[in-house]
């Protein structure tokens, strides 16, 4: 199938993802996967896209939406294709001092571990003068439970604290 990412930047406002929608269903488009999320005002969409269309047509359905919602858009030809999505079985939870680095810290061990990370959900809370750093992240690993803690545990030095679970997925 001719599948495209599409991404859309822009200014959080009602509406978005309904003006969005249905202009690639007017299209004649299907969607596959979708990630929608706001981030600090702003909205971010990343969908897969199929209309069977070139990636100009595609274009030509969403340019006149994005420009009326003043949304930054960006396709991509892809592969891939519906029915794909690996199931997380590990969630690793990280609060720490803000500084530089955290995120890099504890992704590197992972990358170590070889945990692929599904979906990575960060903010800063606390006051300007004593901000803390929240990081959930899910993944999937072959490695066990006690090989990521093991790994994990050498980022006590640098003081983030770190905690990874096991994720029970119910199927069927």
């Amino acid at each position: 199938m001719n599948w495209q990412m599409l991404t859309l930047v822009g200014e959080d406002r009602p509406g978005i993802v309904a003006r969005v929608t249905d202009a690639l269903y007017k299209g004649g488009c299907i969607l596959g996967e979708t990630s929608m999320i706001r981030l600090g005002g702003n909205f971010t969409i990343m969908m897969m896209v199929n209309g069977g269309q070139s990636e100009q047509a595609l274009a030509s359905y969403i340019a006149p939406v994005a420009e009326q919602l003043r949304l930054r858009f960006h396709l991509d030809p892809m592969h891939g294709g519906l029915h794909q999505h690996r199931i997380p079985n590990f969630q690793v939870r990280v609060n720490g001092a803000d500084r530089a680095g955290i995120i890099a810290s504890v992704t590197g061990v992972l990358a170590g571990c070889g945990f692929n990370i599904l979906e990575l959900d960060s903010d800063v809370v606390g006051s300007t003068d004593k901000p803390v750093y929240i990081m959930t992240i899910e993944g999937y690993a072959e490695a066990g439970l006690e090989v990521l803690e093991s790994a994990l545990n050498q980022l006590e030095s640098e003081e983030i604290d770190v905690h990874v679970s096991s994720i029970e997925t119910l199927i069927g």
